[in-house]
């Protein structure tokens, strides 16, 4: 279901279309909750899903509202903005994540609050050389202002001083969130490690744009890491995220 209300977006021409598709999954979800879900093949495994571990409805709407939200394709107006839209969505899926694993705890809830935040600002980061190739740009305009950067700047890839600083003050955000979440690491039920894995690719992404000095720009962020999977067996080994 993520993958299809991610995909909306960038399917459609017109607003109209995303928001009778996100009435589809809406009403999908009310039906599926209600032991009636609809003959689609995505539907009928969220059903099972649902029934199986007792899935709470409550996120699923959030998704939805939030992503239908983003049909807007407007800039982020600031850091908050940006991170309210992460909860909603990345956090939100993390929670359902927790709850597939068993896993009910305070604790566990608070990481994945951080976790999906710091998702959500280096996806925006990440798909912002792709966005700019369309004359788009979503990058808080709060920290693009501070900086005297326009978003025209971004579309012709500019790599100055001010642009990187931009940059960096937004993965900066992303980095406090990772570290937040870990500092009460010992309280969180290790059953719950598993859906904070993700963590092995921001960290990797955040790592690697500190190399090039927050170019985003640079070609090497658009290649995949071939130690990713060294790292996500060494994270699961020590037991930690």
């Amino acid at each position: 279901m993520w993958n299809w209300l991610r995909q909306i977006k960038d399917s459609i021409t017109q607003k109209t279309t995303g928001l009778m598709r996100m009435q589809f999954w809406r009403e999908a979800v009310e039906d599926i909750f209600c032991d009636n879900p609809p003959h689609q093949p995505v539907a009928t495994e969220l059903w099972r899903a649902v029934k199986r571990h007792n899935l709470t409805k409550m996120w699923f709407i959030k998704i939805i509202d939030e992503r239908e939200k983003n049909l807007d394709d407007r800039a982020y107006r600031n850091i908050q903005e940006l991170e309210t839209y992460a909860e909603n969505t990345q956090s939100a899926l993390l929670y359902l994540t927790l709850e597939v694993l068993g896993v009910r705890d305070i604790h566990a809830d608070h990481a994945a609050s951080h976790i999906g935040k710091a998702q959500g600002i280096v996806t925006c980061l990440r798909a912002t050389p792709y966005h700019s190739t369309r004359q788009k740009v979503f990058l808080p305009m709060d920290i693009c202002m501070l900086h005297g950067v326009s978003q025209e700047d971004f579309i012709r890839g500019k790599q100055e001083k001010n642009v990187r600083d931009v940059v960096y003050d937004i993965a900066s955000q992303a980095h406090i969130h990772l570290e937040h979440a870990r500092s009460f690491s010992k309280k969180v039920p290790v059953k719950a490690y598993p859906a904070f894995f993700c963590t092995v690719a921001l960290d990797d992404y955040l790592c690697n744009m500190r190399k090039v000095d927050f170019n985003i720009f640079h070609p090497s962020l658009q290649k995949k890491s071939t130690l990713l999977p060294l790292h996500l067996y060494i994270r699961s080994w020590k037991k930690t995220y």
